[in-house]
């Protein structure tokens, strides 16, 4: 059964993927015959994208930050992700290695794609965080990161930047590796929803 469900899958991407992610076959091969059923091109569009985030956060609003991760995958820049791009970015933003997971959290936050990261671009991320915590919790937060402007601020000061200074790739990932408080404040650990809600769907 487990190999004509993965018929439709390449051998090749099916090898290609088990190779750079956790996932089995047959977590992949059912995986892509959902992926089909919602997308029969074969191909997500970003819209699509932020409807599968937005059913998955009733109670906030993912737009934001679906689009960003949306941009942060969508390799080719063509406007959609096939499923090798979408498995991968479920992947990375949920249980990747550390060291992938920061340099696709640099690309996420490098939202001009110029190699650099402004503070801006930290401020225009750490909103689209915001809009998927609920109010609630938002409340909870400590004083100094209870809103996008403190906790934007909080990881520039980390940096040790000027209003205007950039953050290169090297330097962001070793200021994350070095300091796990930096590491908590850049990511959005909701992903991990998304996988368990396509675990329920096969």
């Amino acid at each position: 059964m487990g190999n004509s469900k993965s018929s439709a899958l390449s051998k090749e991407l099916l090898e290609d993927l088990k190779m750079n992610t956790k996932y089995s076959e047959a977590e992949l091969s059912a995986w892509y015959t959902t992926f089909l059923k919602e997308c029969p091109s074969g191909r997500i569009t970003k819209e699509q994208f932020e409807g599968i985030y937005a059913s998955f956060f009733p109670n906030a609003d993912p737009t934001e930050y679906a689009r960003h991760v949306f941009r942060s995958f969508d390799l080719n820049a063509d406007g959609t992700l096939d499923f090798k791009e979408y498995i991968i970015a479920l992947h990375l933003t949920s249980s990747g290695k550390t060291m992938h997971k920061l340099e696709w959290a640099f690309a996420l936050y490098d939202v001009d794609g110029n190699g650099t990261i402004s503070k801006n671009e930290v401020q225009d991320i750490v909103k689209a965080i915001f809009n998927m915590i609920p109010a609630e919790d938002q409340k909870k937060l400590p004083e100094d990161e209870n809103t996008p402007e403190k906790r934007a601020d909080k990881i520039w000061n980390f940096f040790q930047k000027k209003e205007n200074d950039k953050i290169a790739e090297g330097e962001f990932i070793q200021g994350v590796m070095d300091n796990k408080d930096i590491l908590r404040l850049i990511q959005f650990d909701e992903p991990k929803k998304i996988q368990d809600k396509l675990k329920e769907k096969q």
